[in-house]
């Protein structure tokens, strides 16, 4: 009625239940002797449901010595009552548990609690959290990953989820049950060994070229967009977060620099704040932001102070006006764009300073491939490029030899003179070796 299978050490027990589908209970690592007695205990309390019988003794026994966390795996599945006294975790404790223990700025935090209400909407709010196995996890995954219908209307076609959004959700999910398993409210977690995948999107990865950014920058309306968009396009800056954060006395004119202060990496020690150079093209910008900005007003971006502006929309309607083709990530693209302009002139590890990150996450989230790489490399298409195609000039053998003679130094003047002139001597037929006859 029931069978032992195992991930490594760890065991499981294999069932069907009387609607004849097959059901998993975790054990966790264990001898194999252990998990053959949970076997039978298992087979034992199958067979007294489905028949409504009063279960074998040795089951009985098994239940009596097992802890708290299994026998509520076992219960969780109708084979016996709940124990008095135990507390049954519940999906929702912990959900609830790890709300309150959350530390993030909003915007993380609103993505957090999207996971937290998908788990609860599909594993349910009150099923026992040791009740959850690899299974759901994989089929929680599938559920976020297909497309859906829009609810308010059916005949637009079904929408999907981005495979990087989807991987985040998977980290945090993941996460969020290693907390279960940390807080000793289940042994293992059933969410391990999920596939999370590439958070980063390639095909959201767009190159915006200078020539660009100059039309457009031609469009705008006023000295603090032409700002916004300098900032994140020349110094990387993270909009509108960096930049609203921005101040005057931030800026070194001198130096050509200036303190970014990062809310997003602000928890992480030693990456509050970076120093970033600023470009020629930003420095116009700027000198003209500084020339026409009220007295007494430190931000350098004003407007960014009220959290109502919906920069996104005002963005297209600029990039529009300008005649161009707005790119699948308005901000972030002029962030990367600026990191692929650095990188090929700077070290990997200064670019990754001035931008606030690592270069592991630079090479994933940021550095692109351009059009222009293949022509550099390839020459662009010009068979002078390439070293193998190249012929070597023939140079006439009176000259060749004329220029390879070095000259005698000046130092070995003379050290030739009296020298025995070399005779040319056939070799007799005997040899060199004397005769022995």
């Amino acid at each position: 009625m029931a069978s032992v299978g195992w991930e490594g050490k760890r065991a499981r027990i294999v069932f069907r239940d009387e609607n004849g589908k097959q059901q998993t209970i975790r054990l966790g690592a264990c001898p194999k002797s252990v998990a053959n007695t949970a076997r039978m205990a298992v087979g034992h309390l199958v067979i007294a449901k489905r028949h409504g019988s009063v279960p074998h003794s040795d089951a009985v026994r098994w239940l009596d010595g097992i802890g708290d966390v299994l026998y509520a795996r076992v219960a969780a599945h109708g084979l016996c009552q709940p124990r008095e006294g135990a507390e049954a975790l519940t999906v929702a404790d912990l959900l609830d548990r790890y709300d309150s223990t959350l530390s993030v700025k909003p915007a993380t935090r609103y993505k957090y609690l999207q996971v937290a209400n998908d788990l609860r909407a599909f594993l349910g709010a009150e099923t026992a959290l040791a009740a959850i196995t690899p299974a759901h996890a994989d089929n929680w995954r599938k559920s976020i990953a297909d497309p859906k219908l829009n609810a308010a209307d059916k005949t637009k076609p079904a929408k999907a989820l981005a495979r990087a959004t989807v991987a985040k959700r998977v980290v945090i999910a993941k996460g969020i049950f290693r907390k279960a398993v940390r807080w000793r409210m289940i042994p293992s977690n059933p969410f391990d060994d999920l596939r999370a995948g590439p958070q980063s999107n390639p095909d959201r990865a767009h190159y915006v070229t200078v020539e660009t950014i100059r039309a457009i920058l031609a469009a705008c309306p006023d000295d603090q967009w032409r700002t916004i968009i300098a900032l994140s396009r020349f110094a990387g800056l993270r909009c509108p977060s960096e930049v609203a954060g921005l101040r005057w006395g931030d800026v070194v004119w001198d130096k050509g620099r200036m303190t970014v202060r990062s809310p997003k990496t602000a928890n992480h020690e030693g990456h509050a704040t970076r120093v970033v150079p600023i470009a020629p093209e930003l420095r116009t910008i700027l000198q003209d932001r500084f020339d026409r900005a009220e007295v007494g007003v430190e931000a350098v971006v004003p407007r960014l102070r009220d959290s109502s502006v919906n920069l996104r929309t005002q963005f297209g309607r600029i990039i529009a006006k300008a005649g161009e083709k707005p790119w699948p990530r308005l901000f972030h693209n002029l962030r990367a764009s600026c990191a692929t302009d650095w990188v090929e002139r700077f070290p990997a590890h200064v670019v990754a300073g001035w931008l606030g990150h690592s270069p592991m996450i630079a090479a994933q989230h940021y550095l692109q491939t351009r059009d222009a790489h293949f022509d550099l490399a390839a020459g662009a298409g010009e068979a002078a490029a390439n070293p193998a195609t190249h012929t070597r000039p023939s140079t006439p053998t009176a000259s060749r030899h004329k220029a390879q003679d070095p000259g005698i130094p000046a130092d070995l003047v003379g050290c030739g003179i009296g020298c025995d002139p070399v005779k040319h001597v056939k070799v007799p037929p005997e040899g060199l070796e004397p005769s022995t006859r």
